[in-house]
């Protein structure tokens, strides 16, 4: 979807919905391959915002990666990879891990036993 913002600028916003980790990686890296063909078809002047559910846990390295803020929660897992270096290779920021929020608000599932 794109919004117009004013003179000759728009954002375009995402909505995207990830492979989990139990898919095969061939299904995995065909929606990365696809997001970014569509993050690389827009022109660089335009805004863009992705939204969803990336199935991934990033982490706390945000020395590493210096896409990802200080505040990022848990250990990553297989999914962190494909989506650090999507991000990394657009100069995109993973922004819920640059807000000081309570664990709570940060994570959209939660294991009821391990908690993680």
């Amino acid at each position: 979807m794109q919004l117009p913002l004013g003179h000759y600028t728009s954002v375009t916003l995402v909505s995207v919905y990830s492979p989990t980790m139990t898919n095969p990686d061939e299904v995995k890296d065909k929606f990365y391959e696809e997001l970014d063909s569509l993050i690389s078809s827009l022109p660089q002047s335009e805004k863009l915002v992705i939204l969803g559910d990336f199935n991934a846990r990033v982490g706390t390295d945000h020395q590493a990666w210096n896409i990802i803020g200080k505040h990022g929660v848990g250990k990553c897992n297989s999914n962190e990879l494909l989506l650090l270096r999507t991000c990394a290779s657009h100069d995109l920021n993973i922004t819920n891990s640059m807000f000081r929020l309570p664990n709570r608000n940060k994570t959209t599932w939660m294991h009821p036993r391990s908690r993680h």
